[in-house]
């Protein structure tokens, strides 16, 4: 599924080319997606300046005029793009035609991502947005923010991370390699994050979601662009994907034997135990 920078790529991408645009016209091929997509959802942007976009979380919110936003999920197949293809690809559930002609388009395999519409002044009401953590690109998310969260809290710091009632937008791909730039385990109890650590981890998910959204983010499986072109991270993880592979602060074998993988909750954990030591 993608995470906060391939989110934050598509939404970035979408706001250069559809900013200020009107739909002329939104064509439903399926409503049933995960979340069914509304039956009048055509009717309600059809005719309407899109405004501004924001990202929370995982979602991509579509501001238009008209006190409307389109609510955004690309699911675990879901993409957005954006090009006017002869030929219509497959799996293309939605389209948006802008008043210059360009096409925005939905394209989700899986089904498994959601597009609705709400009005403007319950976006942060919203069933699946209401009750989210700060973002942690944003001024509200500091380490006390992580020390209030994880107070008491006797379950691994790996799978407190991924709550999005703590912080919003995290995911496996990254909390693994924030959690080893930060030299903490997985496995340690959340409530033992101490004050030093907290910053240390604080700035860390900070640094590596700013360097995946630089580089376009993660491309894996279904993830591209709007543009269609591939994200680069993946080509700069340090320990995500890499069991049995040296991290780039350790010697190898016979030294080192190499990046370790768990499983937590269900999702594969990624760290070095030389350098990320539980205790």
């Amino acid at each position: 599924m993608p995470e906060l920078p391939e989110v934050e790529t598509v939404m970035r991408g979408m706001l250069a080319a559809l900013q200020n645009r009107t739909i002329r016209e939104a064509l439903v091929r399926r409503h049933d997606l995960r979340w069914r997509i509304p039956a009048d959802f055509s009717q309600q942007v059809t005719g309407r300046r899109i405004e501004s976009f924001r990202r929370r979380g995982k979602y991509i919110l579509v501001r238009l005029s008209g006190q409307r936003t389109i609510i955004l999920h690309l699911g675990m197949s879901g993409r957005i793009a954006l090009d006017s293809p002869h030929i219509t690809p497959p799996h293309e559930h939605v389209v948006l035609t802008m008043d210059d002609g360009s096409r925005c388009a939905y394209i989700d395999p899986r089904r498994f991502g959601m597009l609705t519409v709400i009005p403007t002044e319950e976006e942060d009401r919203f069933a699946l947005l209401a009750g989210m953590g700060p973002e942690p690109l944003g001024t509200d998310f500091t380490p006390q923010t992580l020390l209030n969260a994880f107070k008491d809290r006797r379950s691994p710091i790996k799978t407190a991370l991924l709550d999005q009632k703590v912080v919003a937008g995290l995911g496996n791909i990254y909390v693994s390699e924030a959690l080893y730039r930060a030299r903490v385990h997985p496995q340690m109890h959340a409530a033992q994050l101490t004050p030093p650590k907290a910053r240390l981890l604080a700035d860390a998910i900070r640094a590596v979601l700013e360097d995946a959204i630089a580089a376009g983010g993660s491309s894996l499986k279904d993830y591209v662009r709007p543009g269609g072109e591939l994200g680069y991270f993946q080509h700069a993880w340090q320990v995500y994907n890499r069991k049995g592979q040296p991290c780039p602060q350790c010697p190898g074998p016979p030294q080192c034997h190499g990046v370790e993988q768990i499983t937590q909750a269900g999702r594969s954990s990624f760290f070095c135990p030389r350098q990320q030591k539980n205790r």
